[in-house]
């Protein structure tokens, strides 16, 4: 029988360990996020150095891109009552993450999209689905993410994140159209 070293995370992402056995994809999406969370932070000071702008200044241009100057009534509701977590919102994920060179909206849009799909967090889901939807994404597009779904974190999740587009989809007016026969 060979020798069997024990895995054991880093002090950083030990909390995982907690986390349900059941829970594979989350785990995987956890232990990702951690990892490229820390790179990202490591090289931080350099990749959003060359970037113009104070992360709040980026963080709101990002937001008035992503919805075409409509702002965002969650973020909105989250400046009244959490200011703190609607900064970090804005300064963080909008204005260091969101707003990084490498990537563009569209993609960034589909990669979100995905993500939630996968946690089954459908409310951000809807947002960002009309935000794809806005930026160009096709509503055919979104469906492909949705069946992709059904791989990354089963059926239950796909048939939530189904459900959540097609309101997306009927509330901006558009279908997608009926899958091929196969």
């Amino acid at each position: 029988m060979p020798n069997r070293r024990r895995f054991t995370l880093p002090a950083p992402l030990a909390h995982l360990a907690r986390l349900r056995p059941a829970d594979p994809a989350l785990v995987l999406a956890a232990v990702y996020v951690a990892v490229t969370l820390g790179a990202a932070h490591a090289q931080g000071s350099a990749s959003t150095a060359s970037m113009p702008g104070t992360p709040r200044d980026r963080g709101n241009a990002t937001m008035d891109k992503l919805s075409g100057g409509a702002g965002q009534p969650v973020l909105n509701a989250l400046r009244k009552d959490f200011p703190p977590l609607a900064d970090a919102i804005v300064d963080y994920s909008l204005g260091d993450i969101w707003a990084r060179p490498g990537l563009d909206d569209r993609t960034r849009q589909l990669a979100a999209v995905a993500a939630f799909a996968a946690q089954g967090n459908l409310g951000v889901l809807k947002i960002h689905a009309g935000y794809a939807l806005r930026l160009g994404v096709t509503p055919d597009e979104l469906k492909e993410i949705v069946y992709l779904t059904t791989v990354t974190a089963g059926f239950p999740r796909a048939i939530d994140a189904a459900n959540a587009v097609r309101e997306v989809l009927e509330g901006t007016g558009q279908r997608a159209a009926p899958a091929a026969p196969r």
